[in-house]
Formats: structure tokens, C-alpha cells, sequence
């Protein structure tokens, strides 16, 4: 009995998501480069989108969300929703919003009192930032990728370390 409770909420639930297409919604982008939406008569400014699936499939299932985290709706999937324009345009705040450069070479770890050190060339240039240890900081997100948030919330990627070379994967293995 109580199984079927479960299955009618979520059904209730998934019901009464407000899923956005390019038939109840309009996206703009602000001279601020802040992205505005009009849903039905409804607009809201300064939203971000935030991927159920950042890590593995970053085009379906986007929550767009008010500054106060409130859901206003979900995209199913923005390349079978919307226009090339709109897709573009929400592209875009996808690559704000999860802004990682990628490591292409790792020159060194180094550790002290409880946080690592790390020297790395990345797509961005090269770099030098600290990790604290623990706390999931450094973790695998699919089975070869590897993400690595430094103590500011800035995120690094390895996106295949099969790649890295034998002396680059010692420095890194210790923190998967």
C-alpha cells in the first residue's frame, strides 16, 4: 500500500512541473549579459540554469532558477525545445555557469597541514591553486573524468585521466 503512495506523490510531483518550451517561453539576454525569462505572462530577471546532469549530458533536464534558487521551470531537453538562437543563448550561460578549465598537464602536487598545492598547465594557462583535503574536494564524476574544486569554488577538470602521463597520475592518485 505504501508503495503506491509513493508511485501517486510522484506522479503528483512530476505533474506539476513546469516544463519550458519555445511555445511558453521566452529568453532574453540583458545589456548586463544576464539572462531574463518570460513564462506565459510571467518574467523573471537574473536567472541561471543549473544541469541535472552537468558532468555527462549538460542539454537535457535544466532547471532555470531565480537568484533565490526558486524553480520557475525545466527543460527536457533545450536542443529539442527551442530554436538554434535560444539553444546558443542558453549555451552560453552553460558555460558561465560551469566554467572549468580543463588540466592538460599536472607539474606538481605538493601538501601541507591538511591542504594540496597543485601546479598545473590548463585550456586556460597555467595555474597554480590549493585544494583542501577530504570533504569530496577532488572526485570522480564518470568513470574517467576527474573534477577538482580549490578552495574559492573554482572548478578544474581531467577529462580522461588514462591520459595523464605515469609520473602525472602518481601526483593525482592519492586524492581520488
Amino acid at each position: 500500500m505504501q508503495t503506491t503512495k509513493l508511485n501517486q506523490s510522484d506522479l503528483s510531483v512530476a505533474a506539476s512541473m513546469n516544463y519550458l518550451t519555445s511555445d511558453n517561453t521566452v529568453f532574453t539576454k540583458t545589456e548586463g549579459q544576464m539572462l531574463t525569462v518570460k513564462v506565459n505572462d510571467e518574467e523573471y530577471h537574473g536567472v541561471y540554469l543549473h544541469c541535472s546532469f552537468p558532468h555527462t549530458n549538460n542539454r537535457v533536464y535544466i532547471s532555470i532558477r531565480t537568484g533565490e534558487n526558486k524553480e520557475i521551470g525545466i527543460i527536457k531537453s533545450m536542443d529539442d525545445d527551442f530554436p538554434k538562437d535560444v539553444v546558443a543563448l542558453l549555451e552560453e550561460q552553460i558555460k558561465i555557469r560551469y566554467f572549468a578549465p580543463e588540466i592538460t598537464k599536472v607539474n606538481g602536487i605538493k601538501e601541507e597541514f591538511g591542504y594540496s598545492y597543485w601546479d598545473a598547465e590548463t585550456s586556460a594557462g597555467s595555474c597554480e591553486f590549493t585544494v583542501r583535503n577530504g570533504g569530496g574536494n577532488v572526485k570522480m564524476v564518470t568513470e574517467r573524468k576527474l573534477l577538482i574544486i580549490d578552495v574559492y569554488g573554482n572548478r578544474f577538470v581531467i577529462v580522461d585521466i588514462k591520459q595523464l602521463s605515469e609520473k602525472e597520475y602518481r601526483l593525482v592518485e592519492m586524492y581520488i
